[in-house]
């Protein structure tokens, strides 16, 4: 009996390797995929002006039908897109740390770090390090692993698809309603950008979506906490698998 699949999506300026802690503890449980979006890794850099359809459809050969998807935060976007437009990929639906529908003022300081990005892309990398790890527990070299990936990214090419995740969940949501799987959203209890409240926030528009805050994690919750991570993604899948 072949083993369920889980495609796991990257966030902005990352690549598949942000996923190896939580891929490692699926491995025994599930195909495991995870691919690197358009104009990261691997991949060619992305045009400027690029979209949220483009960015979904670039991966849409990765996500084989009845998929459990999950996405992290520019993943998450890219993984609603998928649920909402190509339903029959996606068994269900995983936005990890996502951003949703943001306010006004939400809106103006991610608008903000795109600013500092197009100053001084070595100054971004370093301010969203520390928003990302610092206080936290997780080894000094994963640090330096996330540090090496982003600072190897085509500059345009990371600009371009950080003003996709800038910009893309106000065309999102409202569409939102109509993604019908079932759906998890979960972030970290100290993330200050995908917040609490916009995770809230998410699963209220979906039709068929749990809220989970783990405690005393920050944005890069798949890395910081990958066990307590899969504990709720496992426990969720498995809820589904048997409704």
């Amino acid at each position: 009996m072949s083993k369920p699949t889980v495609v796991l999506l990257h966030g902005v300026g990352l690549d598949h390797t942000m996923w190896e802690p939580t891929a490692a503890l699926l491995a025994d449980r599930f195909t495991v995929l995870a691919p690197d979006l358009p104009g990261h890794g691997t991949r060619p850099p992305v045009r400027d002006g690029v979209n949220l359809a483009e960015l979904a459809a670039g991966v849409l050969d990765g996500i084989p039908a009845g998929s459990h998807l999950v996405g992290f935060s520019l993943g998450a976007l890219v993984a609603q897109y998928v649920a909402l437009h190509h339903p029959q990929r996606v068994a269900t639906l995983v936005s990890v740390s996502s951003v949703c529908a943001r306010t006004a003022g939400e809106r103006a300081s991610v608008l903000d770090r795109l600013r500092t990005a197009e100053a001084d892309f070595t100054a971004s990398a370093t301010a969203s390090l520390k928003r990302w790890y610092d206080g936290t527990d997780v080894p000094a070299d994963r640090v330096a692993r996330t540090e090496a990936t982003l600072l190897a990214n085509d500059i345009g090419s990371f600009l371009a698809c950080y003003r996709v995740f800038a910009t893309a969940d106000a065309d999102l949501a409202p569409d939102l309603p109509a993604i019908a799987v079932p759906a998890l959203a979960v972030t970290g209890e100290n993330d200050p950008g995908s917040t609490p409240a916009m995770t809230h926030r998410l699963a209220s528009a979906l039709p068929d979506c749990r809220a989970e805050i783990i405690p005393q994690a920050r944005h890069m919750l798949p890395v910081e906490r990958p066990e307590a991570f899969v504990d709720r993604l496992t426990t969720f899948i498995g809820e589904c698998a048997h409704v």
